[in-house]
């Protein structure tokens, strides 16, 4: 294997992406690493359609489109090898472990695409026994697909876009979903999922109630659920409890490669380009900024390698710098920026932020040392929901000013 010009860490659709634009764009070689024994990321174990909307314009089923990603990556010129590991990216060296043994190269620059994970049950502090029938939206998939019994009734625990695809795969694996549980007012998906979901498949819908226990010996029997408002509870019975949303990035390798974390999404801290704390290591999509549907993670990784490509065609031979920019905050009830740094002279695509509750105020404004720089009305402030706020609102910062201010008024 040759050493690559560009390493990209994760086979999903945010690293297959960036390979093709990078492919395509004359850099080379590109290698794909992914440590499963099959790329296309997360979707290949969604049956449901509707994938390849945002970033193909087209709508196909998780395995098809990621088929379709790993294609055109290759197609491009790209190499993807998979059950390879990355054991460590240090002092511009990554060390892979695959089926031919241990590996080291030296790449101009590294690309983490590693993506994000649901919360399990213990990350929960869900209380109770430890049966078996618990699982996260992810398990639950990959069961379905390889033909294992996963029950006959369920409790989904959240009302997210993901939420309502496991309550798709439950139905497809012939599971009957008693009900949906958020501690939410109301559900956060859209409106046409959650009317289906409600009345056409006859699942009600618990707002402001929260899993407080699992029961069952050897098999789950019943799941308890608090009313938040009057504190009553209430035994479910369920053979199956799938624990869906409240992502975490899978930050493993970027912490272990001294790569700074926003504490606010535990992902990578970045400016427009992708860029990281240590020169050299980029990320992009899921990774960044958790929960993101495939398309979007898709688009960020495309737009991150077509900045690298742009960042080389102007600094030949010199190493990625660390990211850079005017530190971007926000106010209650927002929750998160990305990027969290911003260059105003060279400002992102667009902003995406994360709200803690839904708002009635859904305008964005932003600031600098208390002047308005603009203003964006965002079409819903929805917790659990990327906001994209155009980078334009940003562009008329002072360089040498304090930092940005995001407030949702």
């Amino acid at each position: 294997m040759s050493g690559p010009a560009v390493l990209v860490v994760g086979a999903g659709p945010a690293g297959l992406t960036a390979a093709r634009e990078l492919a395509r764009r004359g850099v080379g070689p590109v290698l794909v690493v992914e440590r499963e024994a099959e790329a296309g990321g997360v979707p290949r174990h969604c049956d449901h359609t509707g994938f390849g909307l945002q970033d193909l314009r087209r709508s196909l089923t998780g395995p098809a489109y990621a088929r379709l990603l790993v294609r055109r990556a290759e197609e491009a010129g790209a190499t993807v090898a998979v059950s390879t590991t990355v054991a460590e990216v240090c002092d511009g060296a990554a060390t892979l472990v695959g089926p031919g043994g241990i590996e080291v190269v030296r790449p101009r620059a590294v690309l983490l695409a590693t993506g994000a994970r649901e919360r399990p049950r213990p990350a929960r502090l869900v209380p109770g026994d430890r049966p078996a029938g618990v699982f996260t939206t992810g398990q639950l998939q990959q069961w379905v697909r390889r033909g294992l019994p996963v029950g006959r009734r369920a409790v989904v625990v959240g009302a997210e876009h993901v939420s309502y695809s496991a309550v798709l795969t439950l139905r497809h694996a012939g599971v009957r979903t008693v009900a949906m549980v958020t501690d939410l007012p109301r559900h956060q998906s859209l409106a046409g999922f959650a009317a289906l979901t409600r009345w056409g498949l006859r699942v009600p819908l618990r707002t402001s109630a929260r899993v407080v226990g699992l029961h069952g010996h050897g098999r789950l029997e019943t799941v308890e659920v608090r009313d938040l408002t009057t504190g009553a509870v209430e035994r479910l019975a369920a053979d199956t409890v799938v624990f869906s949303a409240d992502w975490v990035p899978d930050h493993d390798l970027a912490r272990r490669a001294g790569v700074g974390l926003d504490p606010s999404t535990l992902g990578p801290r970045t400016d427009a380009r992708g860029r990281t704390s240590v020169p050299g290591v980029l990320a992009a999509g899921n990774l960044v900024h958790p929960g993101e549907t495939a398309g979007m993670a898709a688009l960020a990784g495309r737009d991150v390698a077509r900045r690298l490509v742009a960042t080389w065609a102007t600094a030949a031979g010199d190493p990625v710098a660390p990211a850079s920019g005017l530190a971007v905050t926000v106010s209650g009830p927002l929750a998160s920026v990305t990027p969290a740094l911003v260059d105003p002279a060279d400002p992102p695509e667009r902003l995406l932020l994360r709200t803690d509750a839904f708002g009635t105020g859904r305008t964005v404004v932003a600031t600098q040392d208390g002047v308005e720089l603009g203003r964006h009305r965002l079409r819903h402030a929805t917790p659990g929901r990327a906001l994209r706020v155009p980078g334009a609102v940003v562009a008329g910062a002072d360089p040498g000013g304090g930092p940005l201010g995001l407030t949702l008024a």
